[in-house]
Parts: structure tokens; C-alpha cells; sequence
């Protein structure tokens, strides 16, 4: 019971750490950082940092609950119900401001797939089997519109729902080997990582861009990402140069990659999940209560 509860203690305290290494990462386009708000005049990065401590209750009965289960009907309420809860945890830790709605559902599923099979490490293995859990239909889930679901039925994305069920392709096939691409050049770890959000929103249908700024404001998005990666990267003078073309233009027309921001810290997640699961059942709590 020590071992099953050290995992997944752990597991928590891990995806909370990488909420806090997304907010964290400065400068990011639009996006709250630690020089100012981007887009997001109502959110701080201290802000950031409490909803993501207030996350970590519900992220470790996730993994309790999943701990040695198989994908199934039962196991995608459960998680569902205590994502819920999170979210409830969330808005009271933040005054009603969401910050992280999008972040609990790709992070809940990565966490629980984690302890479906305590000790793989395999990030095939771990977003396949996230992707079979989203496959299910959470019956209980309110009868409510929210904004990710409107751009969904409007523009006709896939949204976070089809990303997930798809087993996190944006992952899989492309922050991952990017990030690690960047690191075997030697580049700069927060180069690495901002350069791999980079490449998110070169490629995702963002809802979070499509709702606040629209079809014309993900195109823009995606020309400007583009451009960087053209250009080397965000560490070359060119590339430097379309990021900052493509942080005002956001901060201009209002619109946040939040859901690029989400997949960031997912990738963070199972980066870490990957280089420490062999120290999972009996490492020590890494953040400061």
C-alpha cells in the first residue's frame, strides 16, 4: 500500500511541476509568463502558480484510483468525477478565473494512463492508453455548452476531446522528438521547451486562439510559428525576430494558444514521467508545501 501510494503521490506532484514549468517559461507568446500577462488580463503568474498546487489532490486520486485498472467505462467516470472536483478545487483556488480547465482533462488522462501500468515509461504505451480511457463517453458529464465545445461545432476542429482520443498525436509525433532534437544540439532548456510550444501552435487547431480571435487569428498564428521554425528556431535572429512579431500580434487581437500551452505541459509531463519513473515508488516530495 506505501509503494502504491508513493506512485501515485508522486505522479501527482509531477504533473503539478509541469503545470508550473509551462507558467513558468518565459517569454511566451500571449501567454502568462513571468515578465507579464500576455493576453490574459485577469491572470498572474502567481495566480497560475496556486491553481496548479490546487490541482494536485485531484491528480493524485486519479492515479490512486487507476492504479493497476485497465481503460474502461467505469474507470473514464470515475476520473471524470474527480476531474470535476478539480475543477471546483480550481476556480475556488482562483476567484472564479479558469486557468487550467484544459490543462486537467489532457493532464488527468496522462496521469491515470501512468498508473494503469506503474513503471512503464514508454510514451507510446502511455498516450495510446490515454487515448483508449477518452474513448469512452463520460455519461455524467452536465448538458452544457462550454467554449470549447461551441468552436468545435462551428469551425469543425477536432478540440481537445479528438486530440486525446487520438492517443496525443501533437506529442507523440511532434513536441516530443522536438524537444529532444533540440536538446541533442545543445540548445538552451528553456529554448528547447519554448521552441517546442512554438511548434504546437505551427500545428494545432488552438480553441483557445479560435475562440477569442477566430479563423483569421489561428491562420495568422500558424504562418508566424511556421516562420520561426523556418528560421532555425526561436534561438536564431530571424526566428527571434517572427517571435516577437507573433507575441504582439497576439497581445493585439486578444487571443491565447492556450490549448498549445496545455499540450507544453503534458509533453513536459511525460518528458519527466520518462527520465524518472525508475524512481518513482521512492522519490521525495519535490515541491514545497
Amino acid at each position: 500500500m506505501k509503494t502504491i501510494q508513493t506512485y501515485t503521490k508522486n505522479l501527482a506532484i509531477m504533473a503539478v511541476q509541469a503545470l508550473m514549468e509551462e507558467a513558468e517559461l518565459t517569454p511566451k507568446p500571449g501567454l502568462v509568463d513571468r515578465n507579464n500577462s500576455g493576453s490574459h488580463h485577469d491572470m498572474t503568474i502567481e495566480l497560475m502558480v496556486k491553481s496548479a498546487r490546487s490541482l494536485e489532490p485531484a491528480f493524485s486520486e486519479i492515479a490512486q484510483v487507476s492504479w493497476g485498472r485497465t481503460p474502461s467505462q467505469e474507470l473514464r467516470e470515475e476520473i471524470a468525477a474527480i476531474g470535476r472536483q478539480g475543477e471546483i478545487d480550481m476556480f475556488h483556488a482562483t476567484g472564479g478565473i479558469n486557468t487550467h480547465k484544459g490543462a486537467i482533462w489532457a493532464l488527468g488522462l496522462l496521469v491515470s494512463s501512468a498508473s494503469l501500468n506503474p513503471g512503464e515509461c514508454s510514451m507510446e504505451q502511455i498516450t495510446l492508453k490515454a487515448g483508449k480511457l477518452a474513448l469512452f463517453p463520460d455519461r455524467n458529464r452536465p448538458k452544457q455548452m462550454t467554449n470549447g465545445t461551441r468552436v468545435i461545432e462551428k469551425y469543425g476542429v477536432k478540440g481537445a476531446l479528438g486530440e486525446a482520443q487520438q492517443g496525443f498525436p501533437h506529442i507523440r509525433n511532434l513536441s516530443l522528438p522536438i524537444l529532444y532534437d533540440a536538446r541533442r544540439k545543445g540548445i538552451k532548456e528553456d529554448l528547447c521547451r519554448l521552441n517546442v510550444l512554438i511548434a504546437l501552435m505551427a500545428n494545432l487547431d488552438d480553441t483557445c486562439i479560435l475562440h477569442r480571435g477566430g479563423e483569421q487569428a489561428l491562420s495568422r498564428t500558424k504562418k508566424l510559428s511556421a516562420a520561426i521554425l523556418l528560421s532555425g528556431g526561436v534561438w536564431t535572429k530571424s526566428g527571434w525576430k517572427f517571435f516577437q512579431e507573433l507575441d504582439q500580434f497576439l497581445v493585439e487581437c486578444n487571443a491565447s494558444p492556450g490549448g498549445s500551452a496545455d499540450l507544453l505541459a503534458a509533453t513536459l509531463f511525460l518528458d519527466d514521467l520518462y527520465r524518472n519513473n525508475t524512481s518513482l515508488f521512492t522519490a521525495q516530495t519535490i515541491l514545497a508545501h
